[in-house]
């Protein structure tokens, strides 16, 4: 029997939380939430005392403790797209506004000041135990969650949520969530174009593409519109399948970058089994799980950008709000030029015409 949903004017406390939960055992979180018009950080939080412990965020405690225990699973994903990488976490880099994992298997780009809550939650599955730390941000939503696996050490495990416990574990108590503000496009003013284009043309780093457009105040998909088509071009919404097939079928090793506000979480490598199962294209190999909605996709667009050697070329999917759900680029290491098997797989990929032709950049 399911819950019903429940009006968002009365909100359920801690105990109806949990009431549903037990109704619901095999839904997932973030379904579940919905359907109860909470966010997933209230519905963990109800479990407090009840499978679940306040742990803080703590990126100098988490990190280096996440190193000594070896293999897990770590997830991170929006609205359209799921991506996990199974591993360890190897080298961590700490900075006040962004710090970084790097590794073989975990690589990711995290942002301290969004991870707001944190849970080390324990959950039985038959006579199994799941045990996963789970960080969300202000608004309720997950920024990252990390599952102990069978070969994890359980022992490094327990010691590291020892030292991430909060004092206050006080039952029923559900935290305050802020509410999010919608993502929005950030249109051209007149005269933009030409100043995108020059500043475009004379990057030397493709990382200096987010501050360009924080300048120039514009979101991707308005800076793609006016680009021009040789530096960006709209493909046809099954690309991002069409992809991941070919790099499957050619061996074309490829980065995918799947982020949210707090983690930006990155695969690099080949990829060798994709499926499909209703709207979800799936990747299902060792170490890395892909899942993305390809019904939520709605803009597709292969972008150049300048970089230290030629230029490097991006995949990029977008939902109808124009909000990033996915990225891919080929494998490639500093100092060396973009591989050309990456470079004609991408521009053999079915193109759209634009609605409107804006000329081609210089």
């Amino acid at each position: 029997m399911k819950a019903d949903p429940i009006s968002s004017v009365t909100r359920p406390g801690a105990a109806e939380i949990r009431q549903a939960r037990a109704q619901n055992p095999k839904m997932r979180e973030r379904d579940l939430a919905r359907i109860l018009d909470i966010s997933e950080a209230e519905l963990v939080a109800s479990m407090v005392g009840h499978g679940a412990r306040r742990i803080a965020p703590d990126f100098d405690v988490l990190f280096p403790g996440l190193k000594d225990v070896g293999t897990v699973m770590a997830l991170t994903r929006n609205e359209s797209a799921v991506h996990e990488k199974i591993g360890p976490f190897e080298k961590f880099v700490n900075g006040k506004r962004a710090a970084l994992m790097l590794g073989a298997q975990i690589d990711t780009r995290m942002f301290p000041s969004v991870w707001v809550h944190g849970f080390a939650v324990e959950k039985e599955d038959g006579k199994d135990v799941r045990r996963s730390l789970q960080f969300f941000d202000a608004h309720g939503d997950a920024v990252q969650k990390i599952h102990a696996r069978p070969e994890t050490d359980r022992a490094a495990w327990d010691r590291l949520v020892e030292a991430l416990l909060l004092d206050d574990q006080t039952p029923d108590v559900l935290p305050v969530i802020s509410d999010a503000e919608p993502f929005s496009r950030k249109l051209p003013s007149e005269g933009s174009e030409t100043e995108l284009r020059d500043r475009w043309q004379a990057m030397t780093d493709p990382h200096q593409f987010h501050g360009m457009l924080k300048d120039l105040e514009l979101d991707r998909v308005s800076a793609y519109e006016l680009a021009g088509d040789a530096w960006a071009w709209p493909l046809d919404r099954s690309s991002a399948t069409t992809l991941l097939r070919l790099a499957t079928s050619e061996d074309i090793p490829i980065m995918c970058f799947v982020g949210n506000r707090g983690c930006i979480q990155i695969h690099s490598g080949e990829i060798k089994t994709v499926m499909e199962k209703g709207p979800w294209i799936n990747v299902m190999d060792p170490t890395f799980h892909l899942h993305l909605r390809t019904d939520q996709i709605c803009h597709v667009w292969a972008v150049r950008k300048p970089a230290d050697v030629g230029h490097v070329t991006s995949v990029e999917a977008f939902d109808s709000d124009g909000q990033q759900i996915i990225q891919f680029f080929g494998v490639r290491g500093e100092g060396n030029p973009e591989r050309s098997d990456w470079r004609g797989m991408v521009e053999k990929l079915p193109k759209l015409e634009p609605s409107v032709q804006l000329g081609a950049a210089e």
